[in-house]
């Protein structure tokens, strides 16, 4: 009965935020249509869920293509040998957007790549399994200020084959400071991150956060995430980190 429950509550996030992208309204003969990315490199590739890594230097490509409140946001990872770690292939919709408060959803068919041993003939070389998953995604934030921000972020995800995690809870209270000014031309940003972590009957309590220098008007950044376990049940390392080198571009796209 949970099952079903669970699987109806994903397909209505999609149908959602298909729905939703025939119900934007524009008010203007013009349809801007944004386009941004970023693609980074680093020492060892960390997922969405923090706990998570490759324990290996990685790529990572994000991309987002839509219109005033819907996107499609690609996020791929891979291994810098060139073997498939991860893709996630997300739809957003910005259902509130105010001046102080705004909420996202989404949902996304995530792929997840696992090299196995494969037997043939008596001799044993490798393959690459991939793993379905679907989840979806609420994000609510409320602005104190105009570079300082607090939230809640929370995603369920089903797997679909065997062998995969049936049910997955990952819930964050976080604060987002988006803009610390060093001087004149250098910046800080900072996301301290509390999470709530439950793989099927396994569970655990988890501090994040990511600190990024910038400069003004270049678009490159050097970042390093940190996870440190608080208590869990889950089998993990205490304490995983990285360093990231990303480029990000950001276009708008006018139609008349």
């Amino acid at each position: 009965m949970k099952y079903c429950i669970k699987k109806h509550l994903l397909l209505l996030a999609f149908v959602s935020i298909a729905f939703c992208s025939y119900s934007q309204n524009n008010d203007s003969t013009k349809s801007i249509t944004h386009m941004s990315g970023a693609i980074g490199v680093t020492n060892n590739g960390i997922s969405i869920v923090p706990s998570f890594s490759l324990d290996k230097p990685a790529v990572q490509f994000n991309a987002s293509v839509g219109k005033k409140r819907l996107s499609f946001d690609p996020d791929i990872r891979f291994s810098l040998a060139g073997k498939p770690w991860s893709m996630l292939f997300w739809g957003r919709y910005k259902v509130v957007t105010g001046s102080k408060f705004n909420m996202n959803v989404g949902a996304h068919l995530g792929l997840n790549f696992k090299t196995s041993p494969l037997a043939i003939n008596g001799d044993t070389s490798t393959t690459t399994v991939t793993r379905r998953y679907l989840a979806s995604e609420i994000f609510p934030r409320y602005s104190i200020t105009k570079n300082i921000s607090v939230g809640v972020y929370y995603l369920y995800s089903h797997g679909l084959d065997a062998g995969t995690i049936g049910n997955t809870h990952f819930v964050t209270l976080n604060t987002n400071f988006s803009h610390i000014k060093i001087n004149d031309q250098y910046f800080l940003r900072f996301n301290p991150q509390l999470y709530y972590l439950q793989l099927d009957a396994q569970a655990g309590v988890y501090f994040t956060s990511t600190l990024t220098a910038g400069k003004k008007n270049c678009p490159f950044t050097v970042s390093s995430t940190i996870n440190k376990i608080i208590h869990t049940t889950i089998p993990g390392k205490n304490f995983v980190w990285n360093a990231s080198l990303t480029y990000a571009f950001n276009n708008n796209y006018v139609k008349q």
